[in-house]
């Protein structure tokens, strides 16, 4: 009887602990059920990202076309002002763009980019400015002196005749010694043709510091458009010496 009243006992424990467990299990797989949510939450993200990065590769191969974009033929600047002669608001618009020069187009094609100085901008000497083409008597001197450690900037003034140019970008390459210790290129712009002169200014450098710094330097600058129309190629010379 005792392990009969044992057996009872352990009758109702049994479905008890039964139920906990249906109730225990039932919890399990409703939390089983909530990964599964995240899990599809995660294949959304994982596809929005794989999304985004297709667009970024076609975004870079997009780029790589702009880099290899080739210009169009040149139209003669007089043959353009020309086809919209009878609409007065455009004419307006390409007289305010270009000003009153349409008197001096020959109907050249090709743009002609003319330098007339070439200027250095620094706190040491302030600003000193080159007429263009260098005088004779100047040729194999140093065309200026800057000290180590100081900032600088060249200047330079130029025109445009003809026709639109396109794309007129610089490189400017420093040897010391026989051996090329820089090279910066840079992007000035497209200019229309005008009287007046353009004034720009190239991006600022810094002077190298040290012994092994100072002494003079050979330079080329050089001025190409789109179609790698050479405008300027300029060899000078300067000289970097200590700060005192």
């Amino acid at each position: 009887m005792e392990s009969g009243g044992r057996v009872e006992a352990a009758g109702p424990s049994t479905s008890a602990s039964s139920s906990f467990c249906c109730s225990s299990s039932s919890s399990l797989v409703g939390e089983k059920q909530e990964p599964r949510q995240g899990e599809m939450i995660t294949e959304k993200i994982s596809e929005k990202v794989r999304s985004d990065e297709v667009v970024e590769e076609e975004e870079e191969e997009d780029d790589g076309l702009v880099s290899g974009f080739v210009p169009g033929p040149l139209v003669p600047l007089k043959e353009q002002l020309e086809k919209d002669k009878d609409d007065e608001s455009l004419r307006r618009w390409k007289e305010k763009l270009l000003g009153c020069i349409e008197g001096d187009l020959n109907g050249q094609m090709e743009p002609e980019v003319t330098f007339h100085s070439i200027g250095i901008i620094s706190e040491d000497c302030g600003e000193l400015n080159t007429p263009l083409p260098v005088d004779e008597k100047q040729k194999g001197k140093v065309l200026f002196t800057l000290r180590e450690g100081s900032k600088y900037q060249l200047k330079l003034a130029f025109t445009v005749k003809h026709n639109i140019v396109s794309g007129l970008a610089y490189c400017n390459t420093v040897w010391k010694g026989g051996v090329q210790v820089d090279q910066m290129r840079g992007m000035l712009g497209t200019f229309a043709p005008q009287r007046e002169p353009y004034v720009h200014c190239l991006d600022e450098e810094t002077t190298p510091s040290g012994v092994l710094a100072r002494g003079v330097y050979l330079a080329k600058l050089k001025f190409e458009d789109d179609d790698k129309r050479c405008h300027l190629e300029l060899n000078y010379s300067f000289e970097i010496k200590k700060r005192s």
